[in-house]
């Protein structure tokens, strides 16, 4: 009834969200810009929708992203700060390979009290998939459809052990992985994130991250047309890299990327038909 007096209830935040809070807070510290590139993708979806498989997007952009890396140094690298504050000078450090951080949401773990799933039933998962350029594209997207639908005690292994690690000692080996030169650091966070709410119909352009960069797209609209946004960190990339990296990306999407489309839907189409069962996610 209207006037009664309120009650509020409060609970503390879970290790799920605190991990999240820790994320967020290290990712304040990266100085990243966005450049935004409105692409002409009509090509793309038409070849994806005439495979026999079902290729997400999101498998489409870390494959075309990866290769465009390949010609790309910075797009595969970090700063590692100096030994000594206002004495030593930060290092690149670079990666041989791209290592794609793909955040991706669904519902949480039997490990999770039920009241907490029942406040915040979705929880932000990061896959980790090494060379992705390096996969044809079912097999990438299987790679993505397997994060989606395995049980996460399996697949985000390292993650659940992790947001159980006390915050201090978590906060430590976080900032820990973001300066270490070791190449255990790319297979641990990545060398570039993908974070999209495309499958949602929003967008967020302005996700946080704490890598050199980070891909964003806007779903498609009705001419074929889609926003494109990457995220770059200053101290590495300019302005005028990042443009022409979407550049790069966009050729790539509707060349290479496009054919092998196209070879998959022409195999589909020469093969017997097979009984498949839908893919989930992205």
């Amino acid at each position: 009834m209207t006037g009664e007096p309120l009650t509020i209830t409060t609970r503390r935040l879970d290790a799920q969200r605190l991990l999240v809070a820790d994320i967020v807070r290290l990712s304040r510290r990266i100085p990243v810009f966005p450049v935004e590139r409105l692409m002409r993708l009509g090509v793309v979806d038409e070849a994806r929708r005439r495979c026999g498989v079902r290729i997400g997007w999101a498998a489409i952009f870390l494959k075309a992203y990866a290769l465009v890396a390949r010609d790309r140094p910075a797009l595969r690298s970090w700063i590692v700060p100096a030994l000594l504050p206002l004495v030593g000078r930060p290092r690149w450090a670079t990666s041989p390979v791209s290592v794609a951080s793909l955040a991706l949401s669904r519902p949480r773990g039997e490990e999770t009290p039920a009241a907490d799933r029942n406040l915040d039933p979705d929880a932000i998962w990061w896959a980790r998939i090494r060379e992705p350029d390096a996969f044809a594209l079912p097999d990438l997207q299987a790679l993505v459809s397997r994060h989606m639908v395995e049980p996460v005690e399996e697949v985000f292994r390292r993650q659940l052990e992790l947001r159980m690690v006390p915050r201090l000692l978590r906060r430590i080996v976080l900032r820990w992985n973001l300066r270490s030169a070791s190449a255990k650091r790319a297979l641990r966070i990545g060398t570039f994130s993908l974070s999209t709410l495309a499958g949602e119909g929003c967008s967020n352009r302005g996700h946080p991250t704490f890598l050199t960069s980070s891909l964003s797209y806007d779903p498609l609209d009705d001419a074929g047309r889609m926003r494109v946004t990457l995220l770059a960190d200053h101290r590495l990339i300019d302005g005028v890299p990042a443009a022409r990296a979407l550049m790069a990306l966009e050729e790539m999407l509707t060349g290479a990327i496009t054919r092998e489309l196209i070879t998959l839907a022409a195999n589909s189409a020469a093969s017997p038909p097979v009984s498949r069962t839908p893919a989930t996610g992205p």
